[in-house]
This record gives C-alpha cells, structure tokens and sequence, in this order.
C-alpha cells in the first residue's frame, strides 16, 4: 500500500495530479482544498489512501494528514464513496465540517457536492462519536462559523453558486479573519463582481 508520496508536479488540475517520484509518474486524485495548498509549489509532498478494487487501483492524496484521516471516516460512513468524500473535502474545510458534524448542521452538510439529506444524517449519526478522532488544526481565523456561513448563505441566496461563494468568503477571511458579517459580505460581492 502507498501511504505518502513526496515529487515533482507533472501535471495539475483541481481535482487530480500527476506527481513524478524518481522517474515514475503517480496519478493521484485529490480535494479543492489540497489543490490550492499545493498548486504554486514545484515539489509536493502528499499523505496517501490506497482504494483497490477488483479491477483498479486509486490513489487520493491530502496535503495535510488530518484531511486524509477525516476522508477515511468519511468513505467509512455507508453511501460514502471515494469521489463523495473528495467532493465534500472539496466543499467544507475540515475543521467546518468538525463544526457542522458536531452541532448537527445538516444543512451545511447538504450544501457539498453529491450529498443528500439522508445521506447527510447518516454522515452526522455515524461520525459524531469518532470526529474528535481527528485533531483540531488551527484554521488561522478567529471568525465564528455562524458568521462565514451566514455569509455564504446570503452570497448564495444572491444567486452566487455554493462553490464560488465559499471560496470567495474563505479567500476574504484568510486575509481579514476580523470582519463583521456585513463587511465580510459587501467585500465578497466586491470581490465576486470584479
């Protein structure tokens, strides 16, 4: 089993890459989240989860161990496949999704890609006991969560797609962790409308 990888970046897009380990070349599926932590860099260093299966074998890659740990509780809840867990690390930062888990934000849950209601329940009963299994990583912003989602739940209400709106109010809040929710919102639509 590959459980890391450290190499060159052949080959990058949002959702996978190709990482060149001494002359051989890894395809290696990844989250938006670990994308954006890797994508300027010339050499990547990636914590690995080995999917096999019958007739293929697939490896996702996470910048940071405690995003691989948290998809592995993930594809551990039924109805919760590989490319799912992507989308929801995609979707929710890990310590979001801790939040939302634990204060039972089905909502917040639903608002990732290829998740259901049902599916999101199922994903809040069988990981509430086990999410403090993941440590908490210092996200760098002081902001509440109550605040960032209320933001991108007005961006959305505007009519901004889930995806852009969240990536919007993140990239305002890794600069400005401080802002009011009015602030936070007027500079996002600055922002989404530049």
């Amino acid at each position: 089993m590959i459980g890391y990888l450290k190499g060159k970046i052949l080959k990058s897009n949002p959702s996978k890459i190709i990482v060149d380990v001494n002359g051989v070349g890894y395809l290696v599926f990844i989250s938006i989240n670990t994308y954006e932590e890797i994508n300027q860099k010339p050499e990547v260093e990636l914590f690995i989860h080995t999917s096999v299966k019958e007739d293929s074998i697939t490896l996702f890659g996470f910048s940071k161990e405690t995003e691989k740990e948290m998809f592995e509780l993930l594809i551990a809840v039924n109805g919760i496949g590989p490319k799912t867990a992507l989308g929801i690390l995609s979707g929710i930062r890990i310590q979001e999704l801790k939040e939302a888990i634990i204060n039972n934000n089905i909502n917040r849950i639903v608002a990732a890609p290829g998740i259901g209601k049902k599916t999101a329940e199922r994903l809040v009963l069988e990981l509430r006991s086990k999410i403090d299994l993941i440590p908490t990583t210092g996200t760098g912003t002081d902001i509440s969560y109550g605040t960032k989602s209320e933001a991108i739940l007005a961006l959305t209400t505007l009519g901004y797609n889930t995806k852009i709106a969240e990536k919007a109010v993140r990239d305002i809040l890794d600069k400005l962790p401080n802002l009011s929710l009015e602030q936070l919102i007027k500079s996002a639509l600055t922002a989404l409308n530049n």
